[in-house]
């Protein structure tokens, strides 16, 4: 009976997102332009140095690129914290304290339709950028990367879902939480493998920022992928990035608890 609630609200969702298909659409395909710039740059870098990066020669990083943007638009939120914020701020929450409906549940629901939707949109894009570069594109050989790969992106996408489910908790608090998403969005592409592959930094700072969330979010699933990481070093990321799963997870139901307790406390 539960599991029939958030169908319907998944189903209401892939509705509501089909409205700006074609907002999905032209963000996708401008959203490669900076990919150009990439390839420019580190076909530079290669030239210069006359050889490969830690294990990336120029092939092999470009095939890199496009796994993030892939992977970007299969786990990636799009503004659910500025809809969540606006439940709250503007008092849409009221009607599911008197539900049996998880409010938690309930975004995530909106948050699988969405990401199908877009999904769906942005695949032909994107698909014709990989066709471009086809020549460097590889598979891997060996199944179980293929299945650990799939597990590590279904974790970073609820990792990243926890995340900004929880940072949109914040509007209990204060008015305005713009600030804050652009401190966490900017560690996260800093340290998440999308401004560059996490595993070109030097060893000590790689160690320090496997036990961080970010590099659960997008680099892990796309270096499982490439097989960069693979034996009892696959594993291991996967039961962090496990740990990291419970821990966010935690954290927004832990959110939403003291958050409404304020809500009600000041007669929201």
């Amino acid at each position: 009976m539960q599991a029939g609630k958030y169908l319907a609200v998944f189903k209401l969702g892939l509705q509501n997102t089909f409205v700006y298909r074609w907002n999905y659409f032209l963000r996708a395909v401008f959203a490669l332009i900076p990919l150009a710039g990439t390839v420019f740059l580190w076909r530079a870098i290669f030239n210069e140095r006359g050889g490969g990066m830690q294990g990336y020669d120029y092939g092999s990083m470009i095939y890199y690129y496009l796994l993030t943007i892939l992977v970007s638009n299969l786990v990636t939120p799009t503004e659910d914290e500025w809809q969540i914020a606006s439940d709250i701020r503007e008092g849409q929450i009221n009607s599911f304290l008197t539900k049996p409906l998880s409010y938690l549940a309930y975004r995530f629901s909106i948050f699988l339709s969405g990401r199908l939707v877009y999904t769906l949109i942005t695949i032909p894009p994107i698909a014709l950028i990989f066709i471009y570069f086809r020549d460097y594109l590889t598979v891997p050989a060996d199944p179980v990367a293929w299945v650990c790969a799939f597990i590590s992106l279904l974790m970073a996408a609820m990792i990243q879902f926890f995340i900004t489910y929880s940072i949109a908790m914040m509007a209990f608090w204060i008015l305005e939480i713009s600030t804050i998403v652009f401190i966490v969005y900017s560690f996260e592409y800093f340290l998440g493998g999308q401004m560059f592959p996490v595993d070109i930094m030097p060893a000590g700072v790689q160690a320090v920022m496997k036990w961080l969330p970010f590099y659960y979010e997008l680099f892990c699933p796309i270096a499982i992928f490439l097989e960069r990481l693979k034996g009892v070093e696959m594993y291991q990321a996967l039961l962090i990035q496990t740990g990291w799963l419970v821990a966010t997870w935690a954290t927004a139901r832990y959110m939403w608890k003291r958050g409404l307790g304020h809500y009600q406390a000041v007669g929201g």
